[in-house]
């Protein structure tokens, strides 16, 4: 059995050791409270785990431009690399005629890309796609077959969808929702709305709470009249009614985003 390590006495004159300070205690993130709080949080698992899933929802449509849409990922055309989501290509990129945006979903710009901008793609797309599938040439040429990387639902929420029958159209294997009654992909525009909506809730409370907050520590630092002053017009601007001003600036500006989150802040601070 070790004994225990003896530190010799000091001698006459001489400073005695210093004593080794304690650990430095690590300062926990949240205090006591809110650990308490949290640890009871947790305990519940419904809410814990409905926490977990609207989480996930919510980080899955932050990314929704590579999910749904009607652009493809990446396309390789004569050897090269394009990322449509994120930049504007006319047709004349792909070999095609027009300057306008091409159109990645009609069957002659697939010609193109596919072919290296055979320029007969838009009289027989079919069959310049038919012979290069079967021999990797385009009227008797070789080509450096292209590409696209299209995302899992190809519809934004925008998109018209060329569908067989009247809309709104049932679920099929191509809309896994179906199609509202102007031919839009109900799962495209469930997953955009759903990240607009919650976005939306995000900027409207932060701004009301720093405004509510900034504008409570002025009239509690200062007191008095000016106090007095902000609650007579805090009880004036209450009751604002704030749809009737909503619906006379939409009517004046148009329908805005940013104009809703202003109004919203405006009267909800």
């Amino acid at each position: 059995m070790a004994l225990p390590e003896v530190q010799p006495e000091p001698t006459p004159g001489q400073p005695a050791a210093p004593i080794p300070a304690p650990p430095a205690r690590k300062r926990p993130w949240l205090s006591p409270l809110n650990q308490r709080r949290w640890r009871n949080f947790r305990r519940n698992r419904r809410a814990f785990w409905s926490l977990i899933i609207f989480s996930i929802l919510f980080g899955v449509s932050l990314f929704a431009e590579f999910i749904a849409n009607d652009k493809p990922i990446l396309v390789k055309h004569n050897g090269e690399y394009y990322m449509p989501i994120f930049k504007f290509y006319p047709e004349t990129t792909f070999g095609g005629d027009l300057r306008i945006e091409a159109q990645y979903q009609y069957e002659d710009i697939e010609c193109l890309i596919v072919s290296g901008g055979v320029i007969d793609c838009y009289d027989d797309p079919e069959g310049i796609l038919a012979e290069i599938d079967e021999s990797g040439t385009a009227l008797g040429e070789p080509v450096d077959r292209g590409w696209m990387i299209w995302p899992i639902i190809p519809y934004k929420f925008d998109t018209i969808v060329d569908i067989q029958g009247a809309a709104p159209s049932p679920p099929d294997a191509n809309n896994w929702l179906g199609t509202d009654d102007t031919k839009r992909d109900v799962v495209a525009r469930v997953l955009y709305g759903f990240r607009l909506s919650i976005l939306f809730t995000i900027i409207v409370t932060v701004c009301t709470s720093i405004i509510g907050i900034m504008a409570g520590a002025v009239q509690g630092y200062f007191g008095g009249w000016l106090d007095l002053i902000f609650q007579r017009i805090l009880e004036i601007w209450s009751s604002t009614p704030s749809l009737f001003v909503i619906i006379i600036l939409f009517a004046i500006l148009g329908r805005s985003f940013w104009l809703l989150v202003f109004i919203m802040v405006l009267f909800g601070w």
